[in-house]
C-alpha cells in the first residue's frame, strides 16, 4: 500500500540531465480492458517522443508480465538511463496522464493520500452491526456485532403492563430490544475503531435506524462521521468499499469548496490577511516557510526556476527574476518543486479539480501559518 515514506522517495530522487516519465493510468477494468490500458498506456509513450523508447518499453514489460490488474490505479516512474523504475498500484483509479520533468510528478499522489487515508464505515441494522475499517482504499480490519433477535409478537399476546393491550405492549418490547441492540452495537463499535486513527466515518442502514443508532455513538465517532447512506445489512464487502469511495468523494468535494473559500477570504480580507494568492505570493512565502497548507489546482503546470545556492523558488515570467542575485536553475515546472518544498517544510498540500473560484484566483494560494 502506498504511504507516505514512498512518496518522500519520489520527492528525492532526481533525474538530473535525464528527464523522468510519470504515467498514471486508471486501471479499472470495469471500466476499460486490460488490452484497452494496454493500448492507452502505449499511446501515451508514444506521445513524448522516441526517445523515451527504453521507458516505454520497460512501461510495457510491467504491464504485460508483472502487474497483476487487481487495483483499479496505477502510477508508473521511469528513467531509464538511471535504471529508475517504479510502480505504485492503488485502490482508487486515476485520471489518465504522462508528464516529464526532471523529478517523479507527485501532485496526483499527494491528492490520493489526502482524499482516502483512514476512514470507517459501518453498516447497522435493529439487531447488529458490521464494522470496516479502510486506508487509501484497502479494507485494513472488519469486525462486527451480533444482540438479541426481534421477534414480531402475535397481536393479543401477554403485556408486561396491567390494563395494557397486548399489541402495545409488544410494540413496547420491541422497542425496547432494538434500543438495547443498538447501544450494544455502539459500544462494540467504540471498541473497534479505539486506537485506529479513522479521519471520517460513514454510516449504512435504513434512514431511522441510522439516525437512532447516530444518536448512541461516542462524541470521538460522532465527530468523525461524513455522511450517510441506504444499504442492505448483508452487502459484500466490495460493494461496501465502492459506496464509500463514492461518499469519500462527495465528502472531499464539499471539504474543497469549504477551502477554497477560506482561502480567498483570508486573501482577500484585510482583517484576516492569512493567506496568499497568485503564484509569485505563494512562492514568496514558501521562500520565507510560512505555507501551512499549499492549496493548487489539479494540473497546474508553470515553467520557473530554483535558487542553486538558496532553494528559492521563482515564477517564469519570459525572463530570469533580476532580484536574484544568485545562479538560477531553470525547471520545467516550478509548482512540482513548490509542492517538494511544501512537504519539506511539514507543510500540507491540497491538489483541487474542477474548483472555478480556484482557477479565477489565480490557480495556486496558501494558508499560511504567520
Amino acid at each position: 500500500m502506498f504511504n507516505q515514506e514512498q512518496l518522500q522517495a519520489l520527492l528525492s530522487f532526481e533525474g538530473g540531465d535525464h528527464q523522468v516519465v510519470s504515467l498514471y493510468l486508471d486501471t479499472d477494468l470495469t471500466r476499460e480492458s486490460i488490452d484497452g490500458v494496454r493500448l492507452q498506456a502505449r499511446g501515451f509513450m508514444k506521445e513524448i517522443g522516441p526517445d523515451f523508447r527504453d521507458d516505454a518499453e520497460a512501461v510495457e514489460r510491467y504491464l504485460n508480465y508483472e502487474y497483476d490488474w487487481t487495483t483499479p490505479g496505477l502510477a508508473l516512474f521511469s528513467c531509464a538511463p538511471l535504471s529508475f523504475f517504479v510502480a505504485h498500484p492503488v485502490n482508487v483509479a486515476f485520471r489518465n496522464r504522462v508528464r516529464l520533468g526532471a523529478r517523479p510528478y507527485v501532485k496526483p499522489l499527494t491528492h490520493f493520500l489526502d482524499y482516502y487515508a483512514h476512514y470507517g464505515v459501518i453498516l447497522i441494522d435493529r439487531v447488529g452491526a458490521r464494522f470496516f475499517e479502510y486506508d487509501l482504499g484497502e479494507l485494513l480490519s472488519s469486525d462486527g456485532f451480533m444482540g438479541e433477535e426481534v421477534r414480531k409478537l402475535k397481536r393479543g399476546g401477554g403485556s408486561s403492563a396491567t390494563g395494557m393491550r397486548g399489541g402495545q405492549g409488544n410494540n413496547q418490547r420491541e422497542e425496547a430490544i432494538v434500543q438495547r441492540n443498538l447501544r450494544q452495537a455502539a459500544a462494540a463499535a467504540a471498541r473497534f475503531f479505539d486506537n485506529k486513527e479513522i479521519r471520517r466515518l460513514f454510516l449504512g442502514g435504513t434512514s431511522e435506524t441510522a439516525s437512532q443508532f447516530q444518536d448512541q455513538l461516542s462524541r470521538r465517532l460522532q465527530s468523525c462521521l461524513a455522511g450517510t447512506f441506504a444499504i442492505d445489512m448483508g452487502s459484500g464487502e466490495h460493494e461496501v468499499r465502492a459506496r464509500a469511495l463514492e461518499l469519500l468523494q462527495e465528502a472531499n468535494a464539499r471539504r474543497e469548496e469549504q477551502l477554497v473559500d477560506r482561502l480567498i477570504t483570508f486573501a482577500t480580507s484585510k482583517r484576516e490577511g492569512n493567506a496568499v494568492l497568485g503564484l509569485a505570493d505563494t512562492l514568496k512565502a514558501l521562500g520565507e516557510g510560512r505555507v501551512q497548507t499549499l492549496v493548487l489546482s489539479d494540473g497546474y503546470r508553470v515553467p520557473g526556476y530554483v535558487g542553486q545556492s538558496t532553494g528559492f523558488l521563482f515564477a517564469f515570467n519570459g525572463h530570469a527574476p533580476e532580484a536574484a542575485s544568485e545562479e538560477l536553475v531553470a525547471v520545467e515546472d516550478i509548482v512540482e518543486s513548490a509542492i517538494k518544498l511544501t512537504l519539506s517544510q511539514g507543510g500540507h498540500v491540497e491538489v483541487i479539480a474542477g474548483n472555478p473560484e480556484l482557477e479565477a484566483a489565480g490557480r495556486i494560494g496558501a494558508i499560511l501559518r504567520f
